[in-house]
């Protein structure tokens, strides 16, 4: 096991890597979760696969064991299915002693952790993530949050987990294309904090792409580091942690125009790109960065190219990003490869530009 701990302003928690469910009970014993009342939260996919083993393994430190499914995916990520979580938490008497436990992927993560937020004005919460790009980002930090009127992560919080414990093994009943998604997520830390790190996915591509677990396993704890000491040193996104959101302004308008048929890290993957033409455009890295970057996209199946979309749309979709403040577009840019900043003068041109780069021509 592999151990990273989140330090901020208010909080400090671990982060287990491990590559099976052994270290769980004892993951709770040490944060003082046991002998409580529990709801593990999850999806209709997981549910299936790793539900009852986890249920098995907290029953007996804890008064009770309930869990709560619902239907996976992006579209489930609302009010609605919210409400339905505080009406199953108040029928079964859940109070602020209660736990919750967030088994699945980002969906499952950010639902559950908004939940535990705003239920009873906060109860504790556990992320035991279950996808790669939940578990190299989406788990650690502490942002929650459900999409509303078609807009990403619209309406959420700040809101810390006790810990969060990565079984890495459960990658191997992942379709491929999830782990890519996540792949993509990855990667964006070698573009913005540790070009080192982009450097290991070129030379170990072979390995991460048939599963390795030691390079999947160094994946996940190169991630984790960066981004627990990005959110140690800006835990509420009011500098520094902006940075983490490369490529993200873009892939979040796209994400939201294919009304998320296209998988989060995806829409990431194609916003990488957009960043890194956008970075070149501005004259701070060579061009020659583009080519790597989609090459390094494509070798792991990721699209680098979208259709039937235009540059307007997308554009306008920008908007509606958390990033936008005071009707500008903040553009996360590279002054190089491991150095990212804010671009808060980007113009219509320089944006749209970036645009039409990823949009496939018919021509």
């Amino acid at each position: 096991m592999r151990i990273l701990s989140v330090d901020t302003k208010d909080s400090t928690y671990p982060i287990y890597i491990e590559n099976s469910f052994d270290g769980l009970i004892d993951s709770f014993k040490k944060a003082g979760l046991t002998n409580k009342k529990a709801c593990i939260i999850t999806d209709s996919n997981v549910s299936k696969i790793y539900l009852e083993e986890v249920y098995e393994i907290l029953k007996p430190e804890f008064k009770e064991v309930l869990y709560f499914e619902f239907e996976a995916g992006e579209n489930s990520k609302n009010l609605d299915t919210i409400t339905k979580f505080y009406s199953f938490f108040v029928e079964n008497y859940l109070d602020r002693c209660s736990v919750l436990v967030a088994l699945g992927g980002g969906v499952v993560g950010d639902m559950c952790g908004f939940a535990a937020a705003t239920y009873m004005r906060g109860i504790d919460f556990v992320q035991i993530p279950t996808t790669l790009l939940s578990q190299v980002d989406s788990s650690v930090g502490g942002k929650t949050g459900i999409d509303f009127l078609g807009n990403k992560n619209m309406v959420g919080a700040f809101y810390q987990p006790k810990f969060v414990y990565i079984n890495s093994s459960t990658l191997r009943t992942l379709p491929y294309r999830e782990v890519a998604a996540g792949i993509a997520e990855a990667i964006k830390y070698g573009y913005i904090i540790d070009r080192e790190f982009l450097s290991f996915f070129e030379l170990n591509k072979e390995k991460i792409k048939n599963l390795d677990n030691d390079a999947l396993n160094e994946v996940i704890y190169r991630s984790c580091s960066a981004k627990a000491m990005v959110v140690g040193q800006d835990e509420k996104e009011l500098g520094l942690r902006a940075i983490l959101n490369f490529g993200h302004t873009f892939g979040h308008a796209i994400e939201s125009l294919s009304n998320f048929s296209m998988l989060h890290g995806e829409c990431v993957g194609i916003g990488l790109i957009c960043g890194v033409f956008f970075s070149v455009e501005k004259g701070f890295i060579s061009r020659g960065e583009i080519a790597r970057c989609e090459s390094l996209l494509y070798y792991f199946d990721l699209p680098i190219k979208i259709r039937n979309y235009s540059i307007k749309e997308i554009h306008k979709l920008m908007f509606s990003d958390k990033k936008t403040k005071n009707g500008v577009i903040n553009i996360v840019a590279l002054k190089e490869i491991g150095k990212a900043y804010i671009e808060n003068n980007a113009s219509e041109d320089e944006i749209d530009n970036a645009i039409k780069y990823i949009i496939e021509s018919d021509l």
